[in-house]
């Protein structure tokens, strides 16, 4: 029953922004990780970002300084803001949910959304 709704998506130009939401339902829990992975054309999924519910936060070297997500005081929605975003940063984007200590690799997370595209062009 549990789902994840990705939303925001779009297409921008280079140094533009976009912020991204994951709204997830038909479930509650007292402790889990949210997290933003990507994957571009002819390329495996990558890990982007991710938050635990204390609030503290990872991110890929890649988009440091530009991406940073948060979380809403329910605990049951993520944001992603993309600032500064390049070409490079184009791929789908898919939101995460898991319930394990794990953030890095998809094997951590139990429940994902169908992917928003995000397209960034020069």
């Amino acid at each position: 029953q549990v789902q994840l709704v990705e939303s925001g998506g779009g297409s921008v130009q280079a140094g533009g922004s976009l912020r991204l939401s994951c709204a997830v339902s038909g479930g509650s829990f007292n402790a889990y990780t949210m997290g933003w992975f990507r994957q571009a054309p002819g390329k495996e999924r990558e890990f982007v970002v991710a938050i635990k519910w204390s609030g503290v936060t990872y991110s890929d070297d890649s988009v440091k300084g530009r991406f940073t997500i948060s979380r809403d005081n329910a605990k049951n929605t993520a944001f992603l803001q993309m600032n500064s975003l390049k070409p490079e940063d184009t791929a789908v984007y898919y939101c995460a949910v898991g319930l394990r200590l794990g953030v890095r690799t998809m094997s951590a997370y139990d429940y994902w959304g169908q992917g928003t595209q995000v397209t960034v062009s020069s």
